[in-house]
């Protein structure tokens, strides 16, 4: 709901004169081979790609071809357009740009014939569901294209036992990410929603002077997951004058450490005994299902605060509503739960020191616009032999 309100402002926002596309960045050069007169497009993967065309600000001219029929173009799975679960009008208008579009409704009416056109899918929201019956129904498929990074609900190996390549959208998100972690950061430590429901009660005759937040300058942030979204969360952290640990897979370079002040915690344990903030930036893996547990929780200050951008299932929820309950730690943030949303009846939705957001980390316009050019420019890729921006594997 609250991406589709975000990107309907879009037909409503003019575009500075000269101002260039910002998520053009993102775009790979054969997306002006179809059906976009000549214009020229600053690539920049921000990828270890030495390929041709891939080079980082790197100009590249597209020659002149003629608009595509319809029919000519390479066809492209969706949900279907609009309502409660299908792809955004204005994402559907930039993908029929490219592709023929092809809602599942029409692919279940018509099996047989239009299969063979689908070469690739466009996964909007975690829909359609990809599983084996519909992969196994799908001969000329080459790609599925994932809006967003996290791909946990897409069986990787499985999809590439029929040589079909999966990709996700690490750039258009990262900014949109990091700015909606420290935003609930601040909002915790000041306790910006209790405090906005004071000052709108109708029962409030007078502001209690004992009413109290905590300091996020020169505090503690420990971040984990150091990926692109979780650097990004530290180089913003450093303007708030904070100390910034990490603890990741493998260490960052000494010069990437040192742009951030970040220091590295080989130790998860080291990290969370040491931070004032502690905040979830991991892709959902069998190997960080429940990272935080009651163990970890028990390691943290009881001063400290909980962040998740991630995924929700990466916390013990059941663990983190004792802990919140009997003051084991301070407060959480949430902008991620499983489900999503959480029964009503849910423990966490009883507390005070706990926010929850609606799963917005990418609900900005930029960014919505951003996921699908980039998922767009990874399809392409995928389907003109040509390097892919951001191919993701199976372990």
């Amino acid at each position: 709901m609250f991406r589709r309100k975000a990107f309907s402002l879009l037909k409503t926002m003019p575009l500075k004169s000269g101002a260039s596309n910002f998520a053009s960045k993102f775009i790979h050069p054969v997306i002006a081979f179809h059906g976009h007169g000549c214009h020229r497009t600053s690539v920049d993967y921000r990828q270890a790609q030495d390929s041709p065309g891939s080079a980082r600000g790197q100009t590249i001219t597209a020659p002149q071809t003629k608009v595509m029929a319809e029919e000519e173009l390479p066809g492209v799975l969706i949900l279907g357009v609009g309502g409660t679960h299908g792809v955004l009008e204005d994402l559907a208008a930039l993908l029929k740009k490219h592709f023929r579009l092809i809602t599942m409704t029409e692919f279940l009416e018509n099996k047989r014939e239009i299969s063979k056109k689908i070469q690739s899918i466009f996964v909007f929201e975690c829909r359609p569901t990809i599983d084996r019956k519909l992969l196994e129904s799908l001969p000329n498929l080459k790609v599925i294209g994932n809006s967003g990074v996290g791909v946990d609900h897409l069986d990787l190996k499985m999809i590439a036992n029929f040589g079909v390549k999966v990709t996700n959208t690490p750039h258009a998100v990262a900014d949109s990410t990091a700015d909606i972690g420290m935003a609930l950061m601040l909002a915790s430590a000041r306790r910006l929603v209790e405090g906005c429901q004071i000052a709108v009660s109708p029962d409030t005759k007078y502001f209690a002077v004992d009413w109290l937040g905590v300091e996020v300058t020169r505090s503690t942030l420990g971040i984990i997951g150091m990926g692109n979204i979780g650097y990004k969360v530290a180089q913003r952290a450093r303007a708030f004058h904070m100390r910034i640990l990490y603890h990741n897979r493998k260490q960052r370079r000494k010069e990437e450490e040192e742009a951030v002040g970040a220091h590295y915690c080989e130790k998860i344990e080291d990290l969370l005994q040491q931070s004032d903030f502690v905040m979830l930036v991991v892709n959902l893996t069998p190997e960080t299902h429940k990272l935080i547990g009651k163990k970890e929780l028990g390691l943290m200050k009881p001063t400290a605060t909980l962040i998740n951008i991630s995924r929700g299932a990466v916390i013990d929820q059941d663990a983190l509503a004792e802990a919140l309950q009997n003051k084991v730690v301070r407060a959480a943030a949430l902008d991620v739960t499983y489900p999503e949303p959480l029964p009503r009846d849910h423990p966490l939705l009883k507390l005070n020191n706990i926010i929850i957001t609606p799963h917005i980390g990418t609900a900005t316009v930029q960014a919505l616009r951003m996921m699908a050019e980039e998922a767009i420019a990874n399809m392409l890729a995928v389907l003109n032999g040509q390097p892919i921006p951001s191919e993701v594997f199976p372990k």
